[in-house]
């Protein structure tokens, strides 16, 4: 069975996570509405130019572990990425390009949980969700992400 997004979540700056059934992605910025599109993330002075701050993602199954473990009922989007997805190893995408509904990303590195997460949601999540929160993109090309898009890998 291919990955498929299961969630798309955007916030703004200081908000819980809101999630969406849709949401428009634009090539070098990320996803309208969301913090790091408008450049007021936590990060966002410290990551400006750089498109590892563009979009997010987290697998499904590694927030499920972390609250099995952890007996803790965090959201998916409690852990603060934009786009949950389930049945892709996402850290394997790194130094890869994939598409979801023929929008193209290129996977930069791991998105690593760190200590302002720690603080905000759960202090568990620094040890618990080591290589296992999530991936950081670039979007490559612009379009719409929804709920219930494949996930593929691109063989270019």
């Amino acid at each position: 069975m291919p990955g498929r997004v299961i969630g798309i979540y955007t916030a703004c700056k200081g908000d819980k996570p809101e999630l969406r059934d849709l949401a428009e992605v634009i090539a070098g910025k990320g996803i309208v509405g969301d913090r790091y599109f408008a450049g007021e993330g936590t990060f966002s002075e410290k990551l400006a130019g750089d498109r590892k701050s563009e979009i997010t993602f987290i697998a499904a199954e590694e927030v499920d572990r972390f609250n099995r473990i952890q007996g803790s009922d965090l959201d998916y989007g409690d852990l603060r990425r934009n786009v949950i997805t389930i049945d892709i190893d996402l850290n394997a995408l790194v130094g890869k390009q994939f598409s979801i509904a023929g929008v193209v990303f290129e996977g930069i590195e791991t998105c690593e949980p760190c200590t302002h997460l720690a603080k905000t949601v759960h202090k568990a999540v620094l040890p618990d969700m080591m290589n296992r929160a999530g991936l950081r993109a670039a979007v490559l090309t612009s379009g719409t992400l929804k709920v219930g898009d494949t996930v593929s890998l691109d063989q270019r």
